[in-house]
């Protein structure tokens, strides 16, 4: 279901996901996925609707695939210290500002 957001909202939120989408990170992830998609499609596996989990290894359904296995994501890959820097540079930030 698509998200109810103002257009302003909608272009904010589009510069946000295309700076995520491009770290070396996700870029690093997406290249691994391909590879791992031609190579399981060559192998005659049913990925269809299946995405490849990088801290599995293997391809699990888009839902499972989604929320830290059950643990939520909210201290996946962080220590507290990293969440309380996080949380400060996003009050700092000017995009409410007009």
């Amino acid at each position: 279901m698509k998200q109810k957001l103002s257009p302003t909202a909608k272009r904010a939120k589009a510069i946000r996901d295309k700076k995520a989408a491009m770290t070396a990170d996700r870029r690093a992830k997406k290249a691994e996925n391909q590879v791992k998609r031609r190579k399981a499609i060559k192998e005659g596996k049913d990925i269809k609707g299946k995405d490849y989990d990088h801290k599995d290894r293997r391809f699990k359904s888009v839902k499972a695939n989604r929320g830290n296995d059950g643990k939520g994501t909210k201290r996946e890959g962080f220590s507290t210290k990293t969440m309380k820097k996080t949380s400060k540079s996003r009050n700092k930030s000017t995009r409410y500002k007009k």
